[in-house]
C-alpha cells in the first residue's frame, strides 16, 4: 500500500475510473487556479508598485494590496472548492 499510486478500499473496479476522471478534474482545476492567481497577480503587483502613479497620480495603498492579495487567495480558493460540486 506504501509504493500504491492508488488504493482501492472496496472490491468495486469502477473506483478505478472514477480515481481517474477525479485526477484529470483535479489537475484542471490547479490549471485553472495557476492561470488565475498568475493573471490577478500580475495586474494588482504594478498596480501595487506604483506604475500608474506618473499618469494618473494613482497609487495603491498597502492595506487595499493586502485585500487585493487575500482577495486572490479567496477566488482560487473558492475555485477548488467547485471541484466537488456536482
Amino acid at each position: 500500500m506504501q509504493a500504491a499510486d492508488i488504493v482501492l478500499t472496496r472490491s468495486d473496479p469502477n473506483d478505478v475510473t472514477a480515481v481517474v476522471e477525479l485526477s484529470g478534474r483535479t489537475h484542471s482545476k490547479m490549471v485553472q487556479n495557476l492561470w488565475r492567481a498568475t493573471g490577478f497577480n500580475a495586474v494588482a503587483i504594478p498596480l501595487a508598485a506604483g506604475i500608474f502613479y506618473p499618469l494618473y497620480q494613482f497609487l495603491l495603498p498597502p492595506a487595499a494590496g493586502a485585500v487585493v492579495m487575500s482577495l486572490s487567495t479567496v477566488i482560487v480558493a473558492i475555485n477548488a472548492k467547485l471541484l466537488f460540486e456536482p
